[in-house]
């Protein structure tokens, strides 16, 4: 009995002590400047011409509750917090009853935010899911239970949730869905909206509109239940057909927020701007992005892609003087998927590594004329394993042909070759100077492109290219203010000089040799299908897999890269392969219309001979074809000495064994 009366007085004890902390940390939170929850507490991306175009966790387009339908109102209070006007921030019932619901069916998929804690989280950039970012998230709830009524709460709410489709506030989403103001909605309206918050990638009726109407169904059923309308306003309700608008009143781009989704990644690694962005009452972030290049890049997709619903593509295009990306297209439609191919996926990259292996070749010794034997060929490697790589269609030039060939024809023998020659060490090395971070492993087949990489990372090695050899990282910000103009982050020039520049203009002329009319032999150089497409010089290369297809190009302008695959690896058809090249064209003329396009000076040490382009050797009159191939000055080919070719080296030190034997192009 004695001990039941000490543990009933410690129990009276914690209770009053809890409850005197909690009296004291409201106090404290009531003692507190007030967090700023009209309109403020947002972020502001803007174009490379200073223009919004996308504004989150808050809109210009305010509304106070009474220019809201009742319908929202009641709608939202029934299905997001029953309890709001009754608690002090948090539902502790309904936190237990979350708490018991995910042990018992060992998930997390019962929730128990309140309007308030969502307000909390939906007004400041919630860029991470940790313990800490959660006792923020209470923190702030507290500050703001303390300093405003609920009508303020639930008014702040209803402005800055997300409605889906980059729609943050119920006057942005009534304008997008159904063209009308907020206090024009009706019940069935009222009621489909309000379903969007929980999932607005899932609930989205323009997205999966069956599954978005058993959520509005749900709702009308609640609110039915609750009192709130009548059976004959739910009947009324569940049998209007909804027509939906649709579309923003600028850049109605359906690719717009995988840029966004870029924005907001880069934004997640300056952690420090978080606590003033939360205490200043806002940001504003000028990034790198061309609407000019996003929306070519959009409709050339769009174009191009129109028989096939399953096949998806990514593009990129990024400024090689300076390392910013001036459009992303992580997917066909942000609608339908979310999942950011540009920035989350790595597929395999086919041919488009040999540039990197051509480089390396002409850094240690190789010219454009340097030439091998194209012909079917088995090697035997160090590990006493062989290993016959195949080209495109099984078809070989079966005689010696030039590095220039070799990349017009994307010729795999030749590449093999020259890799053996070199050591696989040599294109691992090149490949990291020019920016490429996955581990590469020193197999065989590595320059046809067996190597799965990262979107964003093989194009910044384009751009590598692009620059001469001067590496840049990538960006997506210049710049941060706050909302007076006081800038919180600059981005600044990491630039460094990686590659030869001579050697490297060589390089990116070989390049131009992919979709030329003298190049033709006995095949066809591997673009020509769009050389008729072409206005300007590019250096261009195509690749592909049996599951991924490829192409980047590039000038002093700009680098684009489309790639084209299914989410599933499955097996691209014949078909399938016609869509990257056509898109790419269109995309970087769409781009480079109307602006000053030149290509590259001729370096100084770099001397132009008119060679045959397939043999390598001086054109004579008998030559078939002719065309001007560029040279290190001392290395160009004569008629006294015989250019290199296989016949004089000494057999290659071999390598790994390769695990795919086949690769297209």
């Amino acid at each position: 009995m004695r001990f039941f009366k000490r543990f009933l007085k410690l129990m009276i004890v914690l209770v009053f002590l809890g409850i005197f902390s909690i009296a004291g940390v409201y106090l404290y939170a009531r003692m507190l400047p007030k967090l700023n929850i009209s309109g403020n507490g947002s972020y502001y991306l803007y174009d490379n011409t200073e223009e919004v175009f996308f504004q989150g966790n808050g809109t210009s387009k305010w509304v106070s509750l009474d220019e809201i339908s009742d319908y929202v109102i009641d709608a939202t209070i029934q299905i997001e917090d029953r309890e709001f006007y009754r608690h002090h921030g948090f539902n502790v019932l309904r936190i237990m009853k979350a708490i018991m619901t995910n042990l018992t069916s060992k998930s997390y998929k019962e929730g128990a935010s309140t309007i308030t804690q969502q307000l909390a989280k939906n007004l400041y950039l919630d860029f991470d899911k940790t313990w800490e970012r959660k006792i923020k998230e209470v923190w702030y709830t507290i500050q703001i239970e303390t300093h405003y009524s609920k009508d303020d709460i639930l008014e702040g709410y209803l402005n800055c949730i997300n409605y889906g489709h980059g729609m943050y506030g119920i006057e942005n989403a009534s304008e997008f869905y159904f063209n009308k103001k907020a206090s024009e909605l009706t019940l069935a309206e009222a009621s489909m909206l309000v379903g969007i918050p929980k999932s607005p990638s899932n609930y989205s009726p323009l997205v999966n509109p069956d599954i978005a109407k058993k959520r509005q169904t749900y709702i009308l059923n609640t609110l039915k239940n609750e009192g709130v309308i009548t059976e004959d306003e739910y009947n009324e309700a569940i049998q209007t057909e909804l027509n939906y608008h649709g579309k923003k009143d600028r850049l109605n781009l359906d690719t717009l927020l995988y840029y966004q989704d870029a924005v907001t990644n880069e934004l997640k690694g300056l952690g420090s701007l978080v606590e003033t962005y939360l205490k200043s009452g806002g940001i504003k972030v000028y990034t790198t992005l061309d609407v000019k290049a996003q929306t070519g890049l959009e409709e050339s997709i769009k174009t191009n892609i129109t028989d096939n619903q399953e096949i998806q593509a990514s593009g990129i295009m990024i400024n090689p003087e300076n390392g910013a990306v001036i459009a992303l297209v992580g997917g066909r439609d942000y609608n339908k998927s979310q999942y950011n191919r540009a920035l989350s996926s790595k597929r395999q990259v086919g041919s488009i590594m040999k540039p990197f292996l051509y480089y390396n070749a002409l850094e240690n010794g190789f010219t454009a004329s340097t030439s091998f034997l194209s012909q079917e060929t088995t090697f035997t490697l160090s590990t006493n394993s062989s290993y016959t790589p195949k080209n495109y269609n099984n078809l070989y030039a079966n005689k010696a042909i030039s590095m220039a060939s070799a990349i017009s024809f994307s010729d795999n023998i030749y590449a093999i070759k020259t890799h053996l020659f070199l050591g696989s060490d040599s294109l691992i090395a090149t490949a990291k100077r020019v920016g490429i971070k996955t581990k590469l492993d020193p197999i065989a087949s590595l320059p046809l492109g067996t190597v799965e990489l990262n979107h964003l990372e093989i194009t910044n090695a384009y751009a590598t290219l692009a620059s001469l050899g001067v590496k840049h990282e990538p960006y997506f910000i210049e710049k941060i203010t706050d909302m007076n103009g006081n800038i919180l982050y600059e981005h600044k020039d990491t630039s460094e000089v990686v590659l030869n520049k001579s050697i490297t203009f060589i390089l990116n002329d070989l390049l131009k040799g992919t979709y030329d009319y003298n190049m033709i032999d006995y095949t066809y150089p591997t673009n020509i299908s769009i050389a008729s497409l072409l206005t300007h010089n590019y250096a261009i290369k195509s690749g592909s897999t049996d599951t991924d297809n490829w192409i980047i190009g590039f000038n002093k302008n700009a680098v684009t890269s489309i790639w084209i695959g299914y989410d599933d690896n499955k097996v691209l058809s014949t078909n399938d392969f016609k869509y990257s090249k056509k898109i790419w064209a269109n995309a970087m003329e769409s781009y480079l219309k109307d602006k000053e396009v030149s290509w590259y000076d001729i370096p100084s040490n770099v001397v132009g001979v008119i060679v045959d382009p397939i043999t390598g050797n001086l054109a004579t009159n008998e030559s078939k074809s002719k065309k001007i191939l560029y040279y290190i000055k001392g290395t160009e080919p004569s008629y006294t000495q015989e250019v290199f070719d296989e016949y004089d080296t000494k057999t290659p030190e071999e390598e790994t064994e390769n695990k795919n034997d086949e690769v297209k192009e």
